[in-house]
């Protein structure tokens, strides 16, 4: 294999390791526009701590489905996982929007969403580099 097509297999590596985690790079990011523009930190907080839980709850449950052979299982942990991750962040959401100020719910409504569009268009888009290559 020549020297340009491994540095070629490198570069896609790290492209797909950025795109893989583009959400967290713009949760970073949103925290720089949240203190410049005076935005509701307790919105960002509220949705930063859910998102980072449910990013937590996933790796796991996609671990666990990884070990297990059996296909029931492996549907009904990715079914829980993917219905308790949107129920808390909903719920994080919900929370902040009644504990703190109306709008320190609709910030973390307007973040969650955003990460949620940046986090579901990224998983599109590395999924097929994911998925087992078949043997030739």
């Amino acid at each position: 294999m020549s020297t340009h097509a491994v540095g070629s297999a490198e570069a896609g590596g790290v492209a797909l390791t950025v795109v893989r985690y583009l959400d967290l790079i713009v949760l970073g990011l949103a925290l720089v526009l949240f203190v410049a523009a005076g935005l509701p930190m307790i919105g960002y907080a509220a949705a930063a701590a859910a998102w980072l839980a449910q990013r937590a709850i996933h790796e796991f449950a996609a671990r666990r489905a990884r070990e297990s052979e059996d296909p029931r299982i492996v549907a009904g942990v990715l079914a829980a996982s993917m219905l308790g991750r949107g129920w808390l962040v909903a719920g994080s959401i919900l929370a902040v929007g009644l504990a703190a100020d109306r709008q320190d719910g609709l910030a973390a409504a307007v973040l969650s969403i955003s990460l949620f569009t940046v986090y579901f268009s990224a998983q599109m888009i590395v999924r097929p580099f994911d998925m087992p290559q078949p043997s030739r």
